[in-house]
């Protein structure tokens, strides 16, 4: 695997070592919490915008049915509206 990483840099010039990200991917940072949900929402979307199911739900490898008040395959700690505390 560091082989590929290393030559998907030499096509880079700002890339020094080593490139694991593909173009037109970033990082986010969900310093806000409207931001973090969003985000997760959207992670939880993806199967029904790829067709795979009806409802974020009903994918079993999504936290979607944690969410939905069932249990899901692994144990997840939901994240709940208002744990972000705001800056003043």
């Amino acid at each position: 695997m560091l082989y590929r990483f290393q030559y998907n840099a030499r096509f880079d010039d700002r890339i020094q070592n080593y490139k694991v990200w593909r173009d037109g991917y970033h990082s986010i940072e969900c310093d806000r919490e409207e931001i973090l949900f969003q985000k997760l929402d959207y992670i939880h979307d993806n199967p029904v915008r790829a067709e795979i199911v009806s409802y974020p739900e009903h994918y079993i490898y999504s936290s979607a049915i944690n969410y939905a008040g069932e249990r899901g395959l692994l144990e997840v700690t939901l994240l709940e509206r208002g744990f972000i505390s705001v800056k003043a």
